[in-house]
């Protein structure tokens, strides 16, 4: 009998469990897809930029590269 009114608890609080979970990883997802819009948008800038100059050159493809190795690692 007493395993009968305990049950409503368990399930209760496995229900909030799989509810925060839920909440977690659709948080996650959202992160995700901000960092990846955010790198995108600098790809974008940077590959928008022109410039003569062979140091600035440098530093742009450095920092493309950069931005590329992270969304590989976020996508």
């Amino acid at each position: 009998m007493a395993n009968t009114l305990q049950q409503p608890d368990v399930e209760l609080g496995h229900s909030l469990a799989v509810e925060d979970a839920r909440r977690l990883a659709d948080q996650q997802r959202r992160e995700r897809a901000r960092a990846l819009q955010a790198l995108n948008l600098q790809r974008e800038n940077i590959l928008s930029q022109r410039t003569s100059n062979p140091a600035r050159r440098s530093a742009l493809e450095a920092a493309l590269i950069q931005i590329e190795t992270q969304i590989a690692q976020l996508g």
